[in-house]
């Protein structure tokens, strides 16, 4: 194989790991937004035998703070925290992959042409001090 088929070969694979790496990251920032809904959000709280209480948002409370509010409110029971931690836990390790992956990808992109670049370059060099 000559070798700019195997640069364009190299520089194709290289997109492509940069493409996972902006997918990954595209997907933590949908975690990101997911989290933040679920906390910014109102929410209802169920309770037995009677209609569903319309709850503050989990980040503001009117009564108390976040995690006391209000006594014997139902709203206080029903925040579900951990399903906000878990999402944005997950976003986490996908946002580093995601990462990782873009700079790999873009870093070996950029040695690629910068090394197509010199051996251009040198081969100008020679060509010039032949004649």
């Amino acid at each position: 194989m000559r070798s700019d088929v195997y640069d364009m070969n190299f520089r194709i694979r290289s997109r492509r790991i940069q493409g996972w790496g902006v997918a990954l990251l595209a997907i933590a920032a949908v975690l990101w937004a997911w989290c933040g809904v679920l906390l910014a959000a109102p929410y209802e709280a169920e309770r037995a035998y009677l209609d569903p209480t319309e709850c503050e948002a989990r980040l503001t409370t009117e009564w108390g703070t976040v995690n006391n509010g209000k006594r014997r409110s139902p709203c206080g029971n029903e925040r579900d925290w951990p399903e906000a931690v878990a999402v944005l836990g997950l976003s986490v390790p996908v946002a580093v992959v995601g990462a990782m992956l873009f700079t790999s990808g873009a870093v070996r992109t950029r040695m690629s042409e910068h090394a197509a670049e010199i051996a251009r370059l040198n081969d100008a060099v020679d060509r010039s001090t032949r004649t």
